[in-house]
């Protein structure tokens, strides 16, 4: 396949909407800390506690998340520029480690969300109680 520079920047719009979702998550989970701060100052109860550790994990895998789309994005400007520069072999190499940078950040927003609904889920169980 013969690499140009419009594939690598087929990228640009799909990883940038990728990292404002990301955010949007970001936002949200911090607001919910907050949130739960109070509720944990009038009453730290088990629940809580198990929600602090479910949010804890979220963000760490939300910074993980970010920083490969991140990597795969200044990989695919890398990759423009080596075809500019008429680097093909080097462009190539950067290209597919772009790709698997925006596959393991992918994989990592599906990670996050099954925490999330497991976090809903406690949260739903303690509505119940």
């Amino acid at each position: 396949m013969q690499l140009s520079l419009s594939i690598p920047a087929l990228l640009f719009p799909a990883i940038s909407l990728t990292m404002l979702a990301y955010n949007a998550r970001y936002l949200a989970i911090a607001a919910l800390i907050r949130q739960l701060h109070k509720q944990y100052l009038e009453d730290a109860t088990q629940p809580v506690k198990r929600q602090i550790t479910q949010l804890r994990k979220r963000l760490g895998i939300i910074k993980n998340m970010q920083a490969m789309a991140i990597i795969s994005f200044l990989l695919a400007v890398i990759t423009m520029f080596l075809i500019y520069v008429e680097l093909v072999v080097w462009a190539n190499v950067f290209f597919g480690i772009s790709l698997v940078a925006l596959i393991f950040s992918l994989l990592l927003s599906l990670l996050e969300v099954q925490l999330s609904t497991k976090a809903l889920g406690i949260q739903l169980n303690k509505m119940e109680e």
